[in-house]
């Protein structure tokens, strides 16, 4: 017997070539910047699924790069508690 429970959607789930899932954050959090002796580098928090609160802390240029529709201003997935600063 089957139980619709148990069933995972997977509308957001992309499978690539080589067999690896590729995950699209769906926000983003808060924004840490680390300071070294000569560099500082900025964070952000990096929200992959809602539902399990599941995020990891990235790269904020790579994430500009990799992901730019999520630093508009204009974006849905901007979060109350992320600051942008600089590019508005």
């Amino acid at each position: 017997m089957s139980d619709p429970a148990y069933v995972i959607e997977m509308k957001d789930l992309w499978v690539r070539e080589d067999l690896l899932v590729e995950v699209q954050p769906v926000g983003l959090g808060d924004r840490h910047t680390k300071h070294f002796r000569r560099k500082s580098i900025s964070l952000i928090k990096v929200i992959w699924d809602k539902r399990t609160s599941d995020s990891t802390w990235e790269l904020e240029e790579d994430m500009r790069k990799s992901y730019p529709h999520l630093f508009s201003s204009k974006s849905q997935f901007l979060s109350q508690k992320y600051l942008l600063l600089g590019r508005m």
